[in-house]
Formats: C-alpha cells, sequence, structure tokens
C-alpha cells in the first residue's frame, strides 16, 4: 500500500477521526470500567488484526514476522504502552492532566527524530508544534490540578504515552532510512497482545454486559486494530514528528464527537484552543504544499 504524501495526509487525518471516538463510545457503556475497558478493548484489537493481517497480506503473514528483529519488540512494546498507559493514567489523576500531558507528543518526536534520524525540520513546524501544544494546554489548562492525590504519578503515567509514540514513528522511520525490509505493521498486534495480558488481571471481575462487548468490539476494531495499522503505514511516508502533529486532531474530534453524541458542550477556552490546533496543522502542511510545488 504505497502513498503519496497528500494522500497520507488524509489518511492520518481520517486516523485521528478514527481514534477519537473512544471517548463518545465509552460514554456509551453500561458497566464495563477502567482496566475492564482497557482489557477488552485491547483483546478485540488482537482479534481484530489476527483476522485482518492474513486477509491483507497472506496466510504466511504470522511466520514473516520479524520476531528476532529489535525494532520489531521495540515498536510492540510502545504499541502495548500507548494502549494501557492512558487508561491507567485516567484512574490516577483528570483527563485534563492527561491530554495536556499528552500533548508534548509531537516535541517528543521532533526531538528523538533530530537525535536518532537526524531529521531537520522546517521553522516552520516548530513553530505549529509550539502552536499546537498551546493551543491543547489553553483548552485543558483550567482542568490542571496538581494538587489533587495522584496527580504527579497520573501525569508521570501519561507521559509515557507521547514518550512511546515517540519511540515508536522513530523506530518506524529509522529502519526506513536504513532500508531494512522489516514490517512493523504486525507490532501492533505484538501491542494488543501485551496489553491484553498485562491489563487481564486488574479487570476482574468483569462486569461488562452485552451492549458493552458490542461497543468494546468496534472499539477494538474501529479505534485501534484499522487506524493504527494505517498510521503506521502513513509513517512510511510522512516524517515521524509530522505524524505525531498529525496525531493531536484526535484531542479537536473527540471533543466534536461528544458535544454531538454524548451532548458535551465545549466551553470557550475549548473552541479557542482548538482553533490554534487546526490553524496550526492547515498553515504547516499549505506552506509545506507550496514549497513542494516551487520545488517543482
Amino acid at each position: 500500500m504505497k502513498l503519496t504524501h497528500g494522500k497520507a495526509v488524509l489518511v492520518m487525518v481520517a486516523v485521528a477521526l478514527m481514534w477519537s471516538i473512544a471517548g463518545v463510545v465509552t460514554r456509551q457503556l453500561e458497566h464495563a470500567r477502567s482496566f475492564e475497558v482497557t482489557f477488552w478493548r485491547s483483546f478485540f484489537t488482537m482479534l481484530s488484526l489476527l483476522v485482518i493481517l492474513p486477509l491483507w497480506q497472506g496466510k504466511n503473514v504470522f511466520r514473516n514476522m520479524h520476531w528476532s528483529s529489535k525494532s520489531f519488540w521495540i515498536s510492540g512494546v510502545c504499541w502495548s504502552v500507548m494502549f494501557t498507559s492512558f487508561m491507567i493514567a485516567l484512574t490516577l489523576t483528570s483527563v485534563g492532566n492527561v491530554l495536556v500531558t499528552m500533548s508534548v507528543g509531537p516535541l517528543f518526536t521532533a526531538l528523538m527524530a533530530r537525535i536518532f534520524i537526524g531529521h531537520r525540520l522546517p521553522l516552520r513546524t516548530w513553530v505549529a508544534i509550539g502552536v499546537a501544544g498551546a493551543g491543547i494546554a489553553y483548552m485543558f489548562g483550567s482542568q490542571m490540578n496538581m494538587g489533587q492525590p495522584g496527580a504527579l504519578v497520573g501525569c508521570l503515567v501519561a507521559l509515557t504515552v507521547p514518550m512511546a509514540g515517540a519511540t515508536h514513528w522513530t523506530v518506524v522511520q529509522k529502519a526506513q532510512a536504513h532500508g531494512d525490509q522489516i514490517d512493523l505493521v504486525p507490532c501492533v498486534l505484538v501491542g494488543a497482545v501485551i496489553s491484553s495480558l498485562v491489563t487481564l488481571p486488574l479487570a476482574f471481575p468483569f462486569a461488562a454486559s452485552g451492549k458493552d462487548m458490542a461497543w468494546l468490539g468496534m472499539l477494538g476494531l474501529v479505534q485501534l486494530a484499522i487506524p493504527c495499522t494505517l498510521s503506521v503505514i502513513c509513517a512510511r511516508v510522512l516524517k515521524a514528528p509530522e505524524v505525531s502533529l498529525l496525531a493531536l486532531l484526535e484531542v479537536i474530534f473527540g471533543i466534536a464527537l461528544a458535544w454531538l453524541g454524548a451532548n458535551e458542550v465545549p466551553g470557550q477556552t475549548v473552541l479557542l484552543g482548538g482553533a490554534l490546533v487546526i490553524g496550526a496543522l492547515l498553515v504547516n502542511e499549505i506552506l509545506g504544499w507550496k514549497e513542494k510545488t516551487n520545488a517543482v
């Protein structure tokens, strides 16, 4: 599956939209909570990929996995951290604390890509990272409450999500840069397996209803399995910081869906902060497109 830069950007926008449905879907759950939600979501992601990967890449996909590759396992562990840490952080501190902490993702990714791959980012991308991060901080800054019990620990746990994401995108692009013929798409499956195993003991006793299981099954397929696989494919075309920056749209889409689907009306700070994020992304992509056009 080969993408042009423009198509990869559009696919990443779709990926962010699919990632963003978690909030509005969890509002529909009747009994499942916390670690049980994390477990079933990862478990259904694993089941979905066990079907999707053979259909897409052939029945030998599991035999052809690069089990001996360091990059393969690093990527898989990073996915498991991203699948798991977000929910753990939410059990320790507020949503605002978690989202503000995670907004440093593009900066982490840009720094790691610069140090380990040697990517030189244009000034416009550094500015976009700063503006988008400021926008999310403004959106949720009023909710920051470091005085609550466990807040600091929760923020430290949340910090592992952008750190894992930055590591993953850097590993993907480093492998591409060195010409390694390693398919890192199955690493999403590895991450789902690890996340399921880690959260299973914490998920008992199960309380999910039949309706809950249907929603969680949809999350596993539509919110994790499909978009995470597509994001790895996009990372073959887009630079790691650009992938991470576009992923911030998940927050904006999540707010809009919660507004439409769960009647959670955003305040003025959320709307203004969201406008900053979207504006930063649009300006960065438009300027990048103009640079490519002028170069041709």
